[in-house]
């Protein structure tokens, strides 16, 4: 029991600069205090006495703002940032490492028996006022967004926004720095916005900046050609083209003649 409030209390320096010392973890933190009454309410819960687990979660809840089910499974090193407001049902399973914010919410969309809340895998961090309802998984190291709505299974490391809950999925590194080059280039910044934030207005600015990427490595390629042609000047051979160099669907000179010729001879 020391063992894992040894272990709750780091849990908060790792994961709140406030917190300056363990007294006044210990003292002013009502994440921390609805945790220890829980472990206790839990064991209450298991050992039959269900009445007095709901009782003295009845009284956690008016003390911390906090309403945690004395049925539901909590692992180690959790932590409730705040406090205020979350509410996590009687079937929810938490393992090791979650945060909560203010205002989450875990609950069910079903009145039957069994399984009716969520599952809330490794390391899942839930922004303030999240709302995640059903008895579906959250995978490991995922993320829901501030007052994001939650109604079905989120995938292992993915982020969750908006109402309903959306996953975003980052592009991958290469395309980014790419992006990222020719923003610098032009002077331009797509609104300060990341990837995670789905604004259509900067996803329409990204793919004109993707277009111009494109665009602007052709024309540097021409330019290289180019150069390369002046230099031979008064030369009887032509330098060879760079491999790089692609001229799209543009026909050799002469390809056009011959073309009509055919055409031309077909029709005779």
């Amino acid at each position: 029991m020391f063992d894992h409030l040894r272990e709750d209390i780091q849990s908060v320096f790792h994961r709140d600069p406030a917190a300056r010392n363990a007294f006044e973890v210990l003292t002013n933190y009502p994440g921390l205090h609805a945790l220890l009454f829980h472990r206790m309410n839990h064991r209450l819960w298991q050992w039959g006495f269900k009445w007095l687990a709901r009782t003295i979660s009845t009284f956690a809840r008016w003390l911390t703002g906090v309403e945690i089910h004395p049925g539901a499974t909590i692992g180690r090193r959790f932590f409730i940032d705040h406090g205020m407001g979350v509410v996590i049902g009687e079937t929810t399973i938490i393992g090791d490492d979650v945060t909560l914010y203010q205002g989450v919410t875990l609950g069910g969309t079903s009145w039957n028996h069994g399984k009716r809340h969520p599952t809330l895998d490794d390391g899942v961090v839930v922004g303030a006022g999240a709302k995640i309802l059903g008895p579906f998984t959250i995978g490991r190291h995922a993320k829901v967004g501030s007052n994001a709505v939650v109604t079905k299974e989120v995938p292992e490391g993915a982020t969750v926004v908006g109402i309903p809950g959306r996953i975003v999925t980052k592009k991958e590194e290469p395309e980014e720095g790419r992006r990222k080059a020719m923003e610098q280039k032009i002077g331009f910044d797509a609104y300060g916005l990341s990837e995670d934030m789905p604004d259509p207005i900067a996803r329409s600015i990204r793919s004109m900046l993707d277009h111009m990427h494109v665009v602007d490595e052709r024309i540097e390629s021409m330019c290289r050609a180019l150069k390369q042609m002046d230099s031979y000047r008064g030369s009887t051979e032509m330098p060879p083209l760079p491999m790089d160099f692609d001229c799209g669907d543009v026909p050799a000179e002469g390809q056009d003649r011959a073309a009509d010729e055919s055409e031309s001879g077909s029709n005779t």
